[in-house]
Parts: C-alpha cells; sequence; structure tokens
C-alpha cells in the first residue's frame, strides 16, 4: 500500500516502521512550507521510499517565502509533486487574494516542472474549479471533501484521494463520491496526523492506518482497490 498524501514529524522513523509493519510501504510526504521543504526533503534522503509534495498551504499565502527556492527544491528526484496548494475560505488565515495570487504561482510552477498539483480546497470550491479548469497538468483533489467539484473531476480526468473521513458514520455524501470515482482516478491517504479512520478515530493519525481507508474502500466499491491505487500513484505521480 501507499499513503499518498502525509504529514510526517520529527518520529517519522517510529511511524515508519509502524507503516511498514501495517504492509504500507511507500510514502509521499507533504510540506506546506518551505522551510518545511528542506525539512520534508532531508527526511525522504534518509528514508527509503518517502517521497515529497512540496508547496506552501494557502494558510501560509500572507508570507510564502521564496518561490523561487521551492521551484530549486522541486527539482530533487524525491520532489514528485507541488503542492499542497489551493483556497481556504473557511479558516481564512491569509487574505483571499494573497491565496489566490499563491494558488495561481504554484499551478505555473507545476507545469513548468511538468509535475501533477496536489490541491487543498475548503468552503472555496468555485474559485477552485475557476484556476483548475484553466490548468493544463494533472490535478489530485486531496481529502476529498468537496462533491460540488466531483462532476469536474470526473469530466476532466482528474485524480480524486480519500482520507479517514470517508469512513465517518455520517459522511453519506463523501461515500456517495467514493463509489462513482473511476477505479484509475481513485487514491488514499491518511493526511495525518489529521483525520483517523473510524477504526481508530480519536488517535493521531499516522501512515499505518491507510489499510483502514483502503478497507473501507474496497468493501464500498465491491471491488479490491489495493493494486489499482497503487498503480494509479505510480502512474501520477511517477513512482517507476
Amino acid at each position: 500500500m501507499i499513503d499518498t498524501h502525509a504529514h510526517l514529524g520529527d518520529d517519522a522513523a517510529e511511524v515508519l516502521d509502524r507503516a511498514r509493519a501495517a504492509g504500507v510501504t511507500r510514502v509521499i510526504d507533504v510540506a506546506t512550507t518551505i522551510d518545511g521543504a528542506r525539512r520534508t526533503l532531508a527526511r525522504a534522503e534518509r528514508e527509503q521510499n518517502v517521497f515529497t509534495c512540496l508547496g506552501v498551504h494557502p494558510h501560509e499565502a500572507g508570507d510564502p517565502g521564496n518561490l523561487h527556492e521551492l521551484r530549486e527544491l522541486l527539482a530533487h528526484p524525491k520532489a514528485v509533486a507541488v503542492g499542497e496548494t489551493g483556497l481556504d475560505y473557511f479558516r481564512d488565515y491569509a487574505p483571499r487574494e494573497a491565496q489566490q495570487r499563491l494558488f495561481e504561482a504554484e499551478l505555473l510552477l507545476a507545469r513548468d516542472t511538468g509535475k501533477p498539483v496536489v490541491i487543498h480546497t475548503r468552503s472555496a470550491d468555485d474559485d477552485t474549479r475557476a484556476r483548475l479548469v484553466a490548468h493544463d497538468g494533472p490535478v489530485v483533489l486531496h481529502c476529498f471533501s468537496s462533491p460540488s467539484l466531483l462532476e469536474d473531476a470526473l469530466d476532466r480526468g482528474w485524480y480524486v484521494s480519500f482520507a479517514g473521513n470517508v469512513t465517518y458514520k455520517n459522511a453519506y455524501d463523501l461515500r456517495d463520491c467514493a463509489r462513482r470515482v473511476p477505479a484509475d482516478r481513485l487514491l488514499a491517504e491518511t493526511d495525518s496526523p489529521y483525520l483517523a479512520p473510524q477504526a481508530v478515530r480519536g488517535k493521531r493519525n499516522e501512515p499505518a492506518y491507510v489499510a483502514h481507508t483502503y478497507a473501507f474502500l474496497s468493501e464500498l466499491r465491491g471491488e479490491d482497490v489495493h493494486g489499482q491505487i497503487e498503480e494509479n500513484a505510480d502512474r501520477v505521480f511517477g513512482l517507476t
């Protein structure tokens, strides 16, 4: 199994040991700041089968740092995607205009580097949609929680990644979406340390627990998704 979106920390070695024991052999570690991107790359260099997604989160748009440095970091062979990037109007931790400028800059960076872009969107689906439909390149809708974007995803071949919240008892809309995503566009993640699946809800999430989401999606869809998700991740992130 692969966890396509996790935020590892100082205890990454122990967390990854537990993941491997649970059958999770690969992890994409996601940075949210440029300082974090440096740390994330350093971890990936130390750890086997850990890859990175490097970007500046919309919460940091007020002071995003030097995006030229981010471009340089993305040249690393273990950097497989740009992100997470997007818009978050729910928290509004950064001015919306600043978020929009940063989002545009990171979409351009994804196009220039030829890497997929990993999208965070919350309470901003219309503005997110407007930018993504104009984007030419692979798109991953991370921790999918925006049913209003599903039709666009289906029409445009975007990848849709489900986290532990799809397993929650009241997540009826997400489960409907998870049934409808084509098999060759389905991904799974933890978004750890957040959103632990229902079976371990209340605990700090970690990559080992993505096994619960794989099992849930397999039962929901009536098909074993393990091999297909691995194949999809290999394709979109270039993990060959």
